[in-house]
């Protein structure tokens, strides 16, 4: 098995002499495009045994597993709150730093997670990406959008 750095200086190489035959992105490690490929393929091949999803790569099982069993490996070192992914854990450690990384191009308000952000700027654009196929009213966020379907049902 490769050591940790070696494989990390195989990361940022430019030698990447397998590529994709749809869209031509390189890969350093032919196993990289098979897991690529599937992007195009809508290849599923690991499946949840408890409710039947399915997933392209294997660590996105191994994540939604974690929705059945209630493990949360990942805990906060401030207040020991868990969390059942890393990124979760990574944005929740923002509420003790007070740390905003995300900034509005257009009123300058700070945010502590890009998904807040992306939902803020609709405020300004007006977007409504969200649309309702029974009577084709469109809303900025789906929880709008999903309590309005409770008014068609």
């Amino acid at each position: 098995m490769e050591n940790s750095l070696v494989r990390h200086m195989k990361i940022h190489t430019v030698n990447k002499p397998y590529s994709c035959e749809i869209c031509n992105k390189a890969f350093s490690e032919i196993g990289h495009l098979v897991k690529h490929t599937r992007v195009h393929t809508k290849e599923k091949p690991y499946n949840c045994k408890i409710c039947n999803s399915a997933f392209s790569r294997k660590n996105n099982l191994v994540r939604h597993m974690r929705t059945h069993t209630k493990e949360k490996p990942y805990s906060c070192e401030i207040c020991n709150k868990a969390f059942s992914e890393r990124g979760h854990l990574v944005a929740h450690i923002r509420v003790h730093t007070k740390e905003k990384p995300y900034s509005c191009e257009i009123c300058k308000k700070d945010f502590t997670e890009k998904s807040n952000l992306t939902r803020h700027v609709r405020v300004h654009t007006k977007e409504k990406p969200y649309k309702c196929e029974i009577c084709n009213k469109n809303f900025s966020l789906r929880a709008n959008l999903v309590s309005h379907m409770r008014m068609h049902t």
